[in-house]
């Protein structure tokens, strides 16, 4: 009997969520299906939107890169930024700035995010590994990881953002 019950609880749920969705049962999966699509599709374009806002934002800003121990070395803070948005705006300031490092930390609900880029030029000097190992702590965060010329990292306390990138900087400097 409680095999039963429980049989026809879930049956009743089905007919509520293809009643909430207007489908017949037949073709609740496929419209639920659907709908993952979608929601995958829009997610994808507006982290794509937020990158692009980022980006003209950029082109308006007075973020230009200064000279750390003969390397270009561009630093900025982003708020409402993703961590998973990071690695496309990295590339597109190393792009950008053609030789030198990106340090970038985003900051989104109180967490925060860095990642850093290294020109393919200047990899063999400095490794982006070593920078977010070193601005981690700042944020609250330990290690990070990644490749010479790309690396994340992320921690919990998005006020270190500025000690962060001075960390990031003086392991340039050294």
């Amino acid at each position: 009997e409680a095999a039963r019950a429980h049989m026809a609880a879930r049956s009743d749920t089905l007919v509520a969520v293809a009643g909430t969705l207007k489908v017949q049962m037949g073709e609740l999966l496929e419209r639920v299906q659907a709908f993952v699509e979608e929601r995958k599709s829009l997610t994808n374009e507006v982290a794509n939107l937020r990158r692009e806002l980022v980006m003209a934002g950029d082109a308006g800003s007075d973020a230009e890169p200064v000279e750390v121990n003969g390397v270009p070395f561009l630093a900025r803070v982003l708020h409402g930024v993703s961590g998973k948005d990071l690695p496309a705006l990295i590339s597109s300031h190393k792009q950008k700035l053609g030789s030198g490092v990106v340090v970038l930390v985003a900051e989104e609900g109180g967490k925060a995010a860095v990642a850093a880029g290294v020109t393919d030029d200047l990899v063999e000097r400095i490794s982006a590994v070593d920078l977010v190992r070193a601005a981690t702590p700042a944020l609250g965060g330990k290690g990070g990881g990644g490749r010479p010329a790309m690396a994340q990292g992320g921690g919990s306390d998005a006020s270190g953002a500025e000690a962060a990138i001075k960390a990031a900087q003086d392991v340039i400097g050294a």
